[in-house]
């Protein structure tokens, strides 16, 4: 099946940035979407940031202007440059991709999570 490879989490202090990264594998046929969410303690998992064909992009009004997600086709990878971070970003972090497997059905995929600090 699909598998998705989280990594870039780590500590920041207010201000600073970190980029997360997310690598898919397994029996591809098309990826129509990948995005971004977070989940902090106490709260629901919320969408940060989608990406689609087209690279048409959309994103959680907290995190406009701030954070910016990017796609690599050749690399089935998409990616989450962070900027401008806050203390409310602390959460972990998921990579999601929606697509096609190269046996025809269709599939949704979560990565293992990958943890952001924001503190001083």
């Amino acid at each position: 099946q699909v598998q998705l490879v989280e990594s870039g989490g780590g500590l920041a202090q207010p201000g600073g940035s970190l980029r997360l990264s997310c690598a898919a594998s397994g029996s591809i046929s098309r990826i129509d979407a990948m995005g971004w969410y977070r989940q902090a303690p106490g709260k629901q998992r919320e969408l940060v940031a989608t990406i689609i064909s087209g690279f048409s992009t959309n994103y959680a009004d907290s995190v406009k202007g701030r954070f910016t997600i990017s796609r690599d086709v050749a690399k089935n990878t998409v990616y989450l440059q962070m900027n401008s971070l806050k203390p409310e970003d602390t959460a972990v972090y998921f990579c999601n991709v929606h697509g096609q497997t190269a046996f025809g059905g269709r599939f949704g995929s979560w990565g293992q999570g990958t943890q952001v600090t924001v503190s001083s």
